[in-house]
């Protein structure tokens, strides 16, 4: 079976450029791929906090426009290099991005969300563009993939997965990076950043399962020490040229911290690699 990615779109060069991304890091397999451009009525209404109803006429003039813009997006696509394992689909629709993501993704059995990241006001000391964290933070479905808005594929040689040995883990949850790690023939580097303290027996215990669950894909343990989780994992990144970074979805552990607005500013600015999301 094809696996299904959806990708939302606002028809900016940051959204087409994730697009692309994912194209090439998925070419090898044979994949649907579900363009969303969720549209909206400022132009065609004076009232903005009345939506048009379904059928009227300002609805279809703005749903015309954002069907118009998809087909503008598979003829740009068709001039990227043709991969016959690729199908393309597009939705128009005026709905919330956030319900518009879950809806997609429970109608069309969706496997990963790819979205572009831009800083909300495109400057500096911004990660994240709003939209792409509240996906990340929301969508509990399936793994989110983040691309950077400069970020230009290239093959996978190292995914850092950030840890603190802590939770048990799931072979389930770890389902998609091995597939990516496998197919591009990349290791994963499983990153603990200690504060001087010795691993406890559960986490020694959770550090061993991990070992198991990546048994058949290359990967490697590394330690840092640096109290500030962002800024140990940029390091990090940034030393080793690493080409992704992977985590859990789990509340407690990375959006209390890496991705709160205080902690984006440290975690580093325009970030250069992108971020896998898994559930």
């Amino acid at each position: 079976m094809n696996k299904r990615i959806l990708i939302p779109t606002d028809f900016s060069k940051n959204a087409l450029n994730a697009i692309r991304y994912t194209i090439d890091l998925y070419a090898k397999l044979n994949c649907d791929f579900y363009f969303l451009n969720v549209f909206s009525f400022e132009k065609y209404t004076t009232n903005s906090l009345n939506i048009p109803e379904e059928g009227s006429a300002e609805y279809l003039l703005a749903k015309q426009e954002s069907e118009k813009k998809l087909d503008k997006l598979i003829n740009t696509l068709s001039l990227h290099e043709e991969n016959f394992k690729h199908n393309y689909f597009t939705e128009s629709t005026a709905n919330f991005l956030s319900e518009a993501i879950k809806q997609n993704i429970k109608e069309k059995d969706i496997d990963l969300v790819a979205m572009g990241t831009k800083g909300a006001t495109g400057s500096k000391g911004v990660l994240f563009g709003s939209n792409t964290v509240m996906a990340m933070e929301k969508i509990r479905e399936c793994p989110v993939l983040a691309i950077p808005e400069h970020v230009s594929f290239r093959s996978l040689k190292e995914i850092v997965f950030p840890t603190d040995f802590k939770d048990v883990y799931k072979r389930s949850e770890f389902k998609y990076l091995i597939e990516l790690a496998n197919m591009h023939n990349a290791e994963i580097a499983v990153l603990h950043l200690e504060n001087n303290k010795e691993l406890t027996e559960t986490q020694l215990s959770n550090k061993q399962l991990l070992s198991s669950i990546l048994s058949e894909t290359k990967h490697q343990f590394h330690t840092l020490k640096e109290k500030n989780l962002g800024k140990g994992i940029q390091l990090f990144v940034e030393s080793r040229e690493s080409d992704m970074v992977s985590f859990i979805n789990r509340k407690h552990f990375f959006f209390g911290s890496v991705f709160s607005k205080p902690l984006i500013k440290e975690i580093g600015y325009d970030s250069d690699v992108p971020i896998l999301a898994l559930h």
